[in-house]
């Protein structure tokens, strides 16, 4: 692709050309914002992240033949036959370079962003499950990675870079996918990932304090405005939002289009559940409820514990509804969903029970420990730890709610990268007084899952929190392969051999 027809997707101030370079000539076959990928031929985009700044890397890009640059300012490092294009915002511009680049994939397909901080993970994936099962090609992106058709792409955050969005949208375009269903982080919002995408259908599921500190938020008020642009900046025609979340009004205020509510408690809500019931049988655990709609009622049953799972199934049935699909094809499919790492339930040989999930702070913990308190275990054990160097504030929030909420914990590992295991154990552990629950801690995280297995009851119910779908540990800045699934089958296996 001609580097003018690019160009003419960006804002820029300047271009550096000390060559004098017919710009009109020169052909573009790949974007790169990793200095390691980049290439002859390739465009190099110096972006800034919390920890590195790509202006940094030119030199190294350089090095490997690459010739053209994007960046805020002039890199270090560069020969006179290098081409430097000066924008203010070099986010900003990767986004629109990637859409060009790649013929505008979100334009060619319906696309339904969900935004907060409790639950897009499992909303999303009901959906994208929901409407694959009823005949319509539909991709997911969020933080189980990326899957559509055969295919599944583990990727690094929740909402991916804007280059690496543009690819797999164009790739699902080229396996006849026509919808997409995608979890829009604050982080996402704030550093233009999504940018130049219209979001058909937009969803909030409500808004907690999270991702606050030195390389995330600086307060409250910027992750609460970072979501809302969702909103108000991109398109959107239809809004789902959670009728019962008291920032639901900000979020949706002065924006013009068609909104459905969702709720328990709101008598305005459009989807309203009401007679929630919890049931427990081997491996599974779950909720059902009624849901009323256009003062219909219609039973609704789903594998997944907890009032929040509720929200969750209806977040799904109204974007479904609104997509076309029947209660009953709905029903009969959102029975059937199990989702890798969201309460993901498995069975011990003694009739214990062990729940994986997500859950990584304050609120996704307690949420999470007062759902399954609910199924009136004989012990409610709960193994959990905290990722090391940033989101430090989570460690009180974890310790606190566990020690209160459990009958016993295991305090580990989680993904510690350069942080020392056995600082942010001490760190958590702090939290824990004299009238807290019991605990052990294990900085090993494999050894800490042993620990419980080996020692579980009939009856218990085990959260293994903070890891959820997560395939590895982040480790030393490594990710070395990690599956908790994998280690309760290994178990369950030995166990059923002896």
């Amino acid at each position: 692709m001609l580097l003018t027809q690019l160009l003419s997707t960006i804002e820029y101030t300047e271009i550096v050309n000390p060559s004098g370079q017919i710009l009109a000539n020169l052909d573009c076959n790949d974007l790169s914002c990793d200095s390691r990928k980049a290439h002859f031929g390739s465009i190099f985009v110096c972006i800034s992240g919390s920890l590195s700044d790509g202006h940094e890397y030119a030199a190294m890009a350089y090095n490997k033949m690459c010739r053209i640059f994007v960046a805020e300012r002039m890199p270090e490092g560069l020969a006179d036959d290098a081409v430097v294009i000066i924008t203010p915002d070099t986010r900003l511009a990767l986004a629109r370079l990637a859409s060009e680049f790649y013929g505008h994939p979100s334009k060619k397909m319906r696309i339904i962003g969900i935004t907060g901080t409790k639950g897009k993970t499992t909303s999303s994936l009901l959906i994208y499950n929901l409407l694959n099962a009823a005949g319509i090609p539909t991709g997911y992106i969020g933080s189980n990675g990326v899957s559509f058709g055969d295919y599944h792409f583990n990727t690094v955050n929740t909402t991916p870079e804007s280059l690496d969005l543009h690819y797999y949208m164009s790739r699902m375009i080229e396996a006849g996918v026509n919808t997409l269903v995608m979890e829009v982080s604050s982080q996402a919002l704030k550093y233009n990932r999504v940018r130049g995408i219209d979001f058909e259908i937009t969803v909030f599921t409500n808004l907690y304090p999270d991702h606050i500190g030195a390389f995330e938020h600086p307060d409250f008020d910027d992750y609460k405005n970072c979501k809302r642009t969702l909103f108000k900046d991109y398109n959107t025609k239809f809004i789902v939002y959670n009728a019962d979340d008291s920032h639901s009004q900000d979020m949706i205020r002065g924006i013009d289009c068609e909104k459905a509510g969702i709720g328990i408690e709101s008598n305005d809500a459009n989807y309203k559940a009401s007679r929630i019931a919890f049931f427990r049988s081997p491996g599974n655990i779950g909720v059902s409820f009624d849901c009323w709609n256009d003062s219909k009622k219609y039973p609704v049953s789903l594998s997944f514990p907890g009032e929040f799972s509720v929200y969750n199934a209806m977040t799904a049935i109204a974007i479904c509804r609104k997509l076309g699909l029947s209660f009953d094809s709905i029903t009969r499919v959102m029975q059937k969903v199990r989702i890798d790492g969201r309460f993901e339930t498995m069975e011990l040989p003694n009739g214990a029970t062990v729940v994986i999930d997500y859950a990584h702070n304050g609120v996704s913990l307690q949420a999470a420990l007062s759902a399954l308190r609910i199924y009136n275990p004989n012990r409610l054990i709960c193994l959990f730890g905290s990722v090391g160097g940033r989101t430090k504030m989570r460690r009180a929030e974890l310790g606190l709610v566990a020690s209160r909420n459990a009958d016993f914990c295991i305090i580990t590992s989680d993904n510690p990268d350069n942080e020392p295991p056995a600082s942010i154990i001490a760190e958590i552990a702090s939290y824990f007084t004299a009238d807290s629950c019991p605990y052990i801690a294990i900085t090993d995280r494999k050894r800490a899952i042993l620990y419980a297995l080996e020692n579980s009851e009939p009856g218990d119910i085990i959260l293994f929190a903070g890891k959820g779908h997560e395939t590895y540990q982040l480790i030393c800045g490594n990710r070395t392969p990690f599956s908790e699934a994998e280690i309760v089958r290994d178990f369950c296996r030995e166990k059923e051999n002896i």
